[in-house]
């Protein structure tokens, strides 16, 4: 009898069905240290997929929404070079400046000389750039309202606070990390 395909492709194993497995593979492993980082690992990958289909349904892509995000964090009036701009993301500037000829086309950034030094370029973000952004941040919100609805505000403290001192140990022990490593192209 023809086994009959799963709904939505192959299920990954639960976490304790994934640990089991690598314990039998290597004996040496801590379980617990095991769980917290699949879980992270399952829970990342998961929202990065949410995310990319919350700006997929505003017309832009993953990578259009992290130069928005850049451009808003780096404060009014929301200008950068493409340089810094591409150091900020881990981007060679050969990529930075792909992305950003396709944001310029779609008008959610300006790219002009900079009246002050006419050999540096600044990309500015658009009001429309920056309407895309806050709506993506209104469905952002909602989606990790729902995400976290379960745990108290002392657990979502609590958890918040755990994970910035695992990002700390990680940023201090691999400080080139943040974005694209030129040893990993």
């Amino acid at each position: 009898m023809p086994e009959t395909p799963e709904p939505h492709g192959p299920q990954e194993p639960s976490l304790d069905e994934q640990i089991a497995a690598y314990q039998r593979e290597y004996g040496d492993l801590d379980p617990q240290v095991e769980k917290v980082v699949s879980a992270l690992g399952r829970l990342n990958r998961r929202m990065n997929v949410a995310y990319g289909r919350q700006v997929a349904a505003l017309g832009i892509s993953n990578t259009e929404w992290e130069v928005l995000k850049t451009l808003v964090v780096s404060g009014a009036p929301y200008r950068l070079g493409p340089g810094e701009l591409a150091k900020r993301l881990g981007l060679t500037p050969a990529a930075m400046t792909h992305r950003i000829d396709r944001m310029a086309a779609d008008g959610l950034v300006t790219r002009d000389r900079d009246e002050s030094n006419r050999v540096r370029v600044i990309v500015e973000l658009t009001d429309e750039g920056r309407a895309k952004w806050l709506e993506a941040m209104r469905m952002a919100s909602s989606f990790e309202e729902d995400l976290l609805q379960d745990l108290s505000a002392d657990e979502r403290g609590s958890l918040g606070d755990m994970l910035t001192r695992l990002l700390r140990r990680v940023e201090d022990a691999q400080p080139d990390a943040g974005g694209r490593l030129t040893d990993l192209d």
